[in-house]
């Protein structure tokens, strides 16, 4: 299988790509985005977090397939040309430690925020609930969460 995939802004064409290669290792493996981080490949960690046209998405539980013709956008495409607000706010806040959850945890605070701009601590557990973090006891986390907001207004 052939498709083209526009990663971060970056059009992508991909060859003889197996029926069953997943979203992830097309990232990873094929592409070269190692930023996008590979950690339970069930679905479970969030670790891989990206977008996919408008929607969050869990990339091991995605065929590659299924991205043909369609836009990715990774953590790291946040950062263009600059540090998103989110990404700030989780160095601010001290929120990354070994960085393996990061960027599936950046990510999902970027679609939680921009669906809800001021999220309670509820929202944001709830917002959340599918990106585990092995280091952390989350209060980094959340005080990223709740700063990102402040700082994306000033911009």
């Amino acid at each position: 299988m052939h498709i083209t995939v526009t990663i971060d802004d970056t059009e992508h064409t991909v060859a003889d790509i197996p029926g069953d290669e997943s979203l992830l290792h097309l990232l990873r493996d094929r592409v070269g985005h190692t930023a996008t981080k590979n950690a339970c490949e069930q679905g479970e960690c969030g670790s891989c977090t990206v977008y996919l046209d408008e929607d969050t998405v869990c990339s091991c539980l995605v065929a590659a397939g299924q991205a043909d013709g369609r836009r990715i956008r990774t953590a790291a495409g946040l950062a263009t040309p600059a540090l998103d607000p989110v990404q700030q706010a989780f160095l601010t806040a001290g929120a990354v430690q070994c960085g393996f959850c990061t960027p599936g945890l950046i990510v999902q605070t970027h679609a939680l925020l921009a669906a809800t701009p001021q999220p309670t601590d509820a929202e944001i557990r709830i917002g959340l609930a599918g990106n585990l973090c092995r280091c952390t006891g989350y209060e980094k986390i959340l005080d990223a969460v709740r700063l990102a907001p402040r700082e994306s207004t000033a911009l």
